[in-house]
């Protein structure tokens, strides 16, 4: 345990006893399937997270973006997400063949509220389902289809707090490396931070879909 810290809760009731617990409509608004609302917002978002664990407990958060309603509801307890080109790193996949349980959290800009969804999935290559998911006449890969446990609405705090869509309270970008930097840098890569970007960009252009 890490030595700076001397008031470290380790169980639920000290964690309760300062939180307090949540009230039935907080308990109630949780749902086992899909229901219209459900619906509705997956058909307007174009952007999700996606959290998953290995066996031995190491987690990954993906995130999965394309035009608004890429995410497919095929009945209310079962979810569709295309696989795009990326970079051969499948943290999800891989986490998935050992554990199925995943987590979603989906964004629409502009929303302050966001739609939490939680239960496995497996992964899957069925032609007609690629096929549906289809972009610039290029069907995915692969297709996670998740089975739904559990969907609530989050409200929106944390995206009041954040400003996370005020445009006017985003921060200066100026001074934060590029991804080429990182890359050079943290991989200690023999090409330039100039090749690295160029090979970025490239990518962008030939690999979208």
């Amino acid at each position: 345990m890490d030595a700076r810290f001397r008031e470290v809760v380790t169980s639920e009731a000290q964690f309760r006893a300062v939180s307090g617990h949540p009230n039935n409509r907080v308990l109630q608004k949780q749902l086992s399937a899909l229901d219209q609302h459900c619906r509705t917002f997956i058909a307007s978002c174009p952007f999700i997270l996606v959290s998953s664990c290995d066996a031995d407990g190491n987690m990954d958060v993906s995130p999965k973006g394309d035009p608004a309603g890429f995410v497919r509801v095929l009945d209310d307890s079962t979810l569709a997400i295309p696989d795009r080109l990326g970079n051969r790193r499948a943290d999800t996949f891989r986490n998935v063949l050992q554990n199925p349980h995943v987590g979603l959290l989906f964004l629409i800009p502009g929303k302050s509220e966001t739609l939490r969804i939680g239960g496995t999935a497996i992964i899957v290559r069925d032609q007609w389902l690629r096929d549906e998911m289809a972009m610039s006449g290029k069907s995915a890969d692969f297709a996670i289809v998740i089975t739904v446990a559990e969907a609530f609405f989050h409200c929106s705090k944390c995206v009041i707090r954040s400003k996370l869509w005020d445009s006017t309270q985003w921060p200066e970008l100026g001074g934060l490396p590029s991804l080429a930097q990182t890359m050079v840098d943290g991989g200690k890569l023999t090409q330039t931070v100039e090749e690295m970007q160029a090979l970025i960009e490239k990518d962008a252009r030939e690999r979208l879909y």
